[in-house]
């Protein structure tokens, strides 16, 4: 039986690790833990310049950090986007109810890491067209990087 590639599982994750030469995800089999291991191993893919990790690995990676933005910036009044893998609202203030957001903040699977990891700034994102930021409260750059 063929290994799912729409979700993150261990497996997944250690075939991923093996082909960069990785030891396997250590942890144990809680979400969390795997995005946690999914980040590292895109890490290390992007270090080593291999090609993009699988796209469960991708997302766990995107979905660990989205996450992690949502816990250090509680809040409903920003929604930040990183399509096709997940959104999060953060940041406190005012919130939308309905409809698109009056705030929202959209980027790519490997700005948003690399946003979220200190490899590249705010400013420099937004320069280069990296980010598209709508609203007064659409500005992360308070907040970056995470780690």
């Amino acid at each position: 039986m063929p290994m799912s590639r729409n979700r993150l599982t261990r497996s997944v994750l250690d075939e991923q690790r093996a082909e960069l030469g990785l030891d396997p995800h250590a942890g144990d089999d809680e979400p969390r833990s795997l995005r946690r291991t999914a980040l590292d191993t895109v890490l290390a893919a992007y270090d080593a310049g291999a090609a993009e990790p699988a796209r469960p690995v991708v997302k766990g990676a995107v979905r660990f950090l989205l996450d992690r933005l949502a816990e250090l910036a509680p809040g409903r009044s920003v929604e930040v986007r990183v399509p096709p893998h997940a959104a999060v609202q953060c940041i406190d203030g005012p919130h939308h109810t309905r409809g698109t957001p009056p705030n929202v903040v959209e980027m790519d699977a490997i700005t948003w890491i690399s946003l979220a990891t200190g490899r590249l700034t705010w400013t420099d994102a937004l320069e280069n067209g990296r980010v598209r930021a709508s609203g007064s409260r659409a500005d992360l750059s308070a907040h970056l990087p995470l780690y």
